[in-house]
């Protein structure tokens, strides 16, 4: 049979040797191509050098898992030594992120959550990886878009379309996908975007490095120097960096603020939360929790905390003014203090938007005369910005400030405004209480650095207890004011009724008013003319005045001369009677002593004028008929006597102061008859 086999021809031979070789090379694995959008993980599957001691990888030449891998084209290898894992590139897409976790590398420190890539950073190298500390398990560094040529024995990549890795044994699937669950969950696969339409900032919570120091809760602010290479980790993107500036894990106290960020959310996971706004209106007092301790800045006066400066820990002194901050909320609280005027109102229907007046209601009242009525109010109060810090420290919070002390203090001053007034009084001295209230409590006011602005009292209310007494009363109050309102209301229509007449006679006079307005006119014209004519006339007063005024002057001093003329005159004459008396004086005297005295010389003055004055009057001294009476003719002259010698002797006497005597004692006797002159 042998004899048979050597003896085959030559070309049975070739062909056997043809159809071996190509088995050999076909089933050995001689020969292998791979496309160009592969790679090929080399399985050595024996070696002279025998298997992995330790690990995964054969660095060595070992027989296993080798730490190159093939790219494109066709590649010789020995017969039946190595095994190819085709698999595809990864890629990462655009905008997105891809997490690396190693099997194989240095084992994870107890305090450690992610494998460090300080000098182990080329994921597409797996010989440099490993000879250089490379940690296996999940990685801090990133893969960011792009295409990798990954040995998928030694890295598994995490991505949003899936998980690259070449399975070696049934469960690690598992594993992958609850591991690119969580990152789902976290958004992980993508960057995170705080957009500045949203008005949100980012806080930071990293999971990895040494925990915080005893005391704190936020870590500090580090490696946020840019011009400092080696510790400025460009807002958590690079891991390394962070743990080199000596950052810690737990929630962070710098924020992430509008942009776009790379960020492994095994090692950090931001959370959005708004940004702090501080409205117009307002200031924010913050509260730090975090921080060094700081100076106290309240003064000595102050005893009721601490004001620190800016970046300590406590109550800020300086508070932040109307605008966006970016701060951080786990690190602190800011307390918004309105710095413009707010009403407090003591109604529970009435709340105002601030919410701090949410649980106060009507104040109960026991007025003098025992009613119970309720007492709504308002309270205008301001703060001013710069003492908010000061309100905060002391009572907390606005809305405390007015539920522990505001509202005590208030309604114990109105009750005891009310037990000194009548429940009228209340109601109608309303604006005289409302005054005083608000100059009293102003200094109450100020103790709590509060600037009360004013008081407003509203309408009493029916207490719990009143029943329907106030309103009994309020009733009778409303009628007394509709008693007054309908007495002025009447004084209103007389005064209507009196303007109505007044208006009909004015209606009635512009019916006239043509008649009216000629006859004002004529009497206007008439009594200019009467103006012209009186004006004319007091100047042809004043003419003759002044010409009567000439004459007078005239015929004064014409006067004057006269006189003067008369006087002289006059003194002459005196001068020349004054002559001619003194001759006659002694002329008479002269005479005098020729008559034989005075009465007889007068007795004949007087015979002289009687004389004279019988010539000049022409009388009959002897009558021409001598009418006699008596007993004969004797008895007529001699009863009767001269009627005119009678009278002589009268004259006579009296001139001369001689008694009268009895003519008829001195008559010769005779017969007394008549007779004819």
């Amino acid at each position: 049979m042998l004899d048979t086999f050597f003896a085959l021809p030559l070309w049975v031979w070739l062909t056997g040797a043809a159809v071996l070789a190509l088995f050999i090379v076909i089933a050995g694995g001689v020969i292998r191509y791979i496309s160009n959008n592969a790679i090929a993980i080399v399985e050595k599957l024996w070696s002279g050098k025998g298997s992995v001691e330790s690990g995964l990888i054969a660095l060595n030449g070992e027989a296993g898992y080798q730490p190159q891998v093939l790219r494109g084209g066709f590649h010789f290898f020995f017969p039946f030594q190595y095994r190819l894992h085709k698999v595809p590139l990864v890629t990462i897409p655009q905008g997105q992120i891809g997490y690396v976790f190693a099997r194989d590398g240095s084992p994870l420190p107890a305090t450690q959550t992610l494998g460090s890539n300080v000098t182990a950073d080329d994921f597409q190298d797996v010989a440099h990886f490993l000879g250089n500390g490379g940690q296996k398990g999940p990685q801090r560094k990133i893969l960011r878009e792009g295409t990798y040529a990954i040995n998928l024995a030694q890295f598994v990549i995490l991505t949003h379309d899936g998980v690259y890795a070449l399975e070696l044994e049934r469960g690690e699937q598992d594993l992958f996908d609850s591991m690119r669950a969580l990152l789902q969950e976290r958004m992980g696969f993508e960057p995170v975007v705080i957009k500045d339409a949203n008005d949100s900032i980012g806080i930071v919570t990293i999971h990895d490095g040494p925990a915080l120091p005893a005391g704190q809760i936020i870590a500090p602010t580090v490696g946020d120097d840019p011009t400092k290479a080696a510790t400025f980790h460009n807002n958590f993107q690079d891991p390394e960096r962070f743990l080199a500036a000596g950052g810690c894990r737990g929630r962070q106290l710098q924020v992430l603020v509008e942009g776009t960020y790379y960020i492994n959310r095994l090692f950090a996971t931001p959370e959005r939360i708004d940004k702090t706004v501080v409205e117009v209106g307002h200031v924010g007092v913050v509260v730090s929790y975090t921080g060094d301790d700081g100076t106290d800045t309240s003064g000595a006066e102050y005893r009721h905390g601490e004001l620190v400066e800016r970046g300590k820990r406590g109550v800020w002194s300086a508070p932040l003014l109307p605008g966006k901050y970016a701060f951080n909320t786990y690190a602190g609280k800011v307390l918004m203090v309105p710095t413009t005027n707010f009403i407090l109102k003591w109604d529970h229907a009435a709340t105002g938007s601030h919410k701090y007046d949410e649980n106060l209601a009507e104040v109960s009242l026991i007025t003098r005369d025992a009613f119970e009525p309720t007492l709504p109010l308002s309270v205008v109060v301001h703060i001013d910005y710069r003492k908010a810090p000061l309100v905060v420290q002391r009572f907390g919070d606005i809305k405390k400030l007015v539920e522990q002390t505001l509202d005590p203090m208030v309604s114990a001053y109105f009750k005891n405004v009310a037990q000194t007034r009548t429940l009228i009084q209340l109601l109608q001295e309303r604006a005289e209480i409302q005054r005083t209230s608000g100059d009293e409590m102003k200094s109450k006011f100020a103790q709590y650095n509060l600037e009360l602005q004013e008081v407003l009292i509203g309408t009493p209310g029916v207490g719990a207890r009143s029943g329907d007494q106030i309103e009994k009363i309020l009733i009778q109050l409303r009628q007394r004011q509709i008693a007054d309102e309908q007495v002025g209301t009447y004084e209103r229509q007389a005064i209507a009724a009196q303007k109505e007449r007044e208006l009909r006679e004015m209606e009635a006079r512009a019916k006239q008013q043509t008649g009216i307005t000629e006859s004002e006119l004529s009497i206007k014209i008439q009594e200019n003319q009467g103006k012209a004519n009186l004006a004319r006339s007091q100047q042809e007063a004043d003419q003759t005045r002044t010409l009567a005024q000439a004459e007078a002057d005239r015929i004064r001093l014409l006067g004057e001369g006269e006189a003067k003329k008369v006087v002289a005159l006059a003194n002459a004459e005196a001068e020349r009677v004054t002559k001619v008396g003194l001759a006659e004086a002694e002329a008479i005297a002269k005479q005098v002593d020729a008559s034989g005295g005075p009465r007889y010389q007068l007795s004949r003055q007087i015979a002289d004028r009687f004389a004279e004055a019988l010539e000049k009057s022409g009388v009959d001294i002897v009558p021409r008929i001598a009418i006699g009476g008596g007993a004969g003719a004797t008895g007529a002259a001699g009863g009767g006597g001269n009627v005119m010698q009678a009278l002589l002797s009268v004259l006579l006497a009296e001139k001369t102061g001689e008694p009268v005597k009895d003519v008829a004692m001195d008559r010769p006797k005779g017969n007394g008859a008549a007779h004819a002159a």
